[in-house]
């Protein structure tokens, strides 16, 4: 894996907005636990699992959102006392050469594959369906760029049907965020995913499961 720094300019209001990692609940967890031992407040991890509505009550196997790490500089300006607030998020992606840059459209169109794929899918399987896209990136099969890799010609549905024109979702778009970072390894290396009980074509039946997500199976 190659590192690539992101730098984002946001204005303060926003940093609890930045991406954010998947902890999966397990014996023994409590709120207050997983916050301690990620470095946050209890009211910072809160703010970041709206859907958790009793911090007492979490149960195993269930998904709690952890906000990534934020470098955050305060710089003055010249001219002025007003501040500049900078936030540096250093993450693991998936890289073919250290040359690769992924742009805001790169991700934009990526959230958008994954809201369009795996819109009723837990967050793990979104996160998982990004990771399919960034290993073909890699893969000597397949095209060089994500855009490449989406756009090439009978691969995903969503493409062909305008799905993958239609705005991403926050937790898609998290999603993404995550696949881009080593936590969000958890595909397998897969290549190719389905969902088999809808599939019209069987071909994939015959490679190799790598792991199972909701509805859909991956393979390599």
């Amino acid at each position: 894996m190659k590192k690539l720094l992101f730098l984002l300019t946001l204005l303060a209001s926003f940093l609890v907005a930045s991406p954010v990692f998947a902890y999966t609940v397990e014996k023994g967890d409590t709120m207050t636990k997983i916050a301690r031992e990620n470095g946050l407040t209890l009211q910072e991890l809160a703010q970041a699992n709206p859907q958790i509505k009793d911090l007492d009550r979490i149960f195993v196997g269930q998904t709690v959102h952890t906000p990534s790490s934020i470098i955050v500089e305060e710089q003055k300006t010249n001219n002025s006392d007003k501040t500049i607030i900078k936030a540096s998020a250093i993450i693991e992606p998936k890289a073919k050469s250290e040359n690769l840059s992924i742009s805001d459209s790169d991700i934009d169109l990526l959230a958008r594959i994954v809201r369009a794929e795996a819109q009723t899918e837990p967050f793990e399987g979104k996160v998982a369906v990004a990771d399919v896209v960034l290993n073909r990136v890699e893969s000597e099969q397949f095209p060089d760029t994500i855009k490449e890799v989406i756009y090439a010609p009978g691969q995903f549905q969503p493409v062909q049907n305008g799905e993958i024109n239609k705005p991403a979702d926050e937790e898609s778009i998290e999603a993404v965020y995550v696949a881009l970072t080593d936590q969000g390894e958890i595909d397998h290396d897969s290549l190719f995913f389905y969902n088999p009980d809808i599939a019209t074509s069987r071909w994939l039946d015959s490679r190799q499961t790598t792991v199972v997500i909701g509805d859909h199976v991956f393979k390599k």
